[in-house]
C-alpha cells in the first residue's frame, strides 16, 4: 500500500543516488513509495527539451541516452495518475490563491485526494497547501 510519493525534486535526487534519499527509499517495502504522472511529465519534458536544443551530435547522443535512462527508471516505479477528483481539488486550491507552481499544486491536489505523504525538499512552497502531509528525505 502506497504511503509516500516523491515529488520531482526528490525523484531527481533519488535518480542521482543521493545517499539520504536512497537510504530512506530502501527502508520502505516495495509498493509503499510512488511518484505521480506529473513528475513523469516534468522529467520527460525536460529531456525532450534537451533533445530539441542539442546543437552537436555529442549533446544529442547524451540527451537521448538520458531520456532512455529516465524512461527505464520511471517505468520501475508505481505511477499515480492525475484524475478528475484531483483536478477538482486542484481547482479548489487554485481559488485559494496558493502561490506555488501549477504542477506542484496538481501534485498536492493528487496527494490530498489520496491521503498520502509528499516527500519533497520544497517544504517552503508545499507547506502553503492546507492539510498536505510533508516530509523531506534529503536531510538538508
Amino acid at each position: 500500500m502506497i504511503q509516500f510519493v516523491l515529488d520531482t525534486d526528490s525523484l531527481t535526487l533519488f535518480q542521482e543516488g543521493h545517499p539520504a534519499v536512497c537510504e530512506h527509499f530502501l527502508r520502505h517495502p516495495p509498493g509503499t513509495v510512488a511518484i505521480t504522472v506529473l513528475s513523469v511529465e516534468e522529467q520527460l519534458s525536460g529531456w525532450y527539451t534537451q533533445v530539441r536544443q542539442a546543437k552537436s551530435p555529442e549533446r544529442l547522443d547524451w540527451a537521448y541516452r538520458r531520456l532512455s535512462e529516465s524512461v527505464k527508471f520511471l517505468a520501475q516505479l508505481e505511477i499515480l495518475t492525475y484524475d478528475q477528483k484531483a483536478m477538482h481539488r486542484f481547482e479548489l486550491l487554485r481559488k485559494q490563491k496558493i502561490r506555488i507552481g501549477r504542477t506542484d499544486l496538481r501534485i498536492a491536489a493528487t496527494l490530498l485526494e489520496l491521503g498520502l505523504t509528499l516527500v519533497t525538499d520544497n517544504i517552503r512552497d508545499f507547506k502553503q497547501v492546507p492539510g498536505l502531509k510533508l516530509i523531506s528525505w534529503s536531510d538538508r
